[in-house]
């Protein structure tokens, strides 16, 4: 009973990394929304955008996500937890903000500036399908990055927050693209 949990829990990470694959390098809403339950939630918590039910979840992969990204995005996973149904991942995404990204700046035109960004991903399962996705990230620190917020005159931090995560962490990290 104990090596079925821990099978499936691996088999929870894998799920999760097609997932992102679909999304960050196929840009395929369809095979995204494939990993899914019949009526997910995305949620946005910084901004609120995502969606809740099939339809606003698809519209929202493929009219703000999926695929809407700039082109120089990465990810690298600083740590994962896996348990019996929800795997969350810490993790850095980094971009050239050369492009309006509704899903995390929704009306703020591009900067051209450069953005590594902190982000927590906690996923629940059931089954074998993604029910949510919860994706947590620091708006002020992605605003002071882009030029939006001076970091001198409020308790914020842009990049270094990032880069002083990385330098700290000594695990190993993956790149998804």
């Amino acid at each position: 009973m104990i090596k079925r949990k821990q099978k499936k829990s691996k088999n929870l990470g894998k799920i999760f990394d097609k997932h992102v694959k679909h999304e960050f390098i196929d840009h395929d809403v369809e095979a995204t929304m494939k990993t899914m339950v019949n009526e997910p939630i995305v949620h946005n918590v910084p901004v609120l955008t995502g969606g809740v039910g099939f339809d606003n979840v698809f519209n929202f992969y493929k009219n703000q996500f999926v695929g809407k990204m700039p082109d120089d995005t990465k990810i690298t996973r600083i740590s994962r937890t896996v348990g019996k149904d929800q795997v969350v991942d810490e993790l850095i995404l980094s971009f050239t903000h050369d492009i309006e990204i509704k899903s995390m700046l929704p009306g703020i035109p591009p900067t051209g500036r450069y953005v590594e960004l902190p982000h927590v991903v906690v996923m629940k399962f059931e089954g074998n399908k993604i029910l949510h996705e919860h994706i947590y990230w620091d708006q002020a620190s992605l605003l002071v990055q882009i030029g939006l917020v001076d970091s001198k005159s409020l308790p914020v931090t842009g990049i270094e927050q990032a880069r002083n995560l990385l330098k700290l962490s000594k695990s190993n990290r993956k790149k998804f693209k």
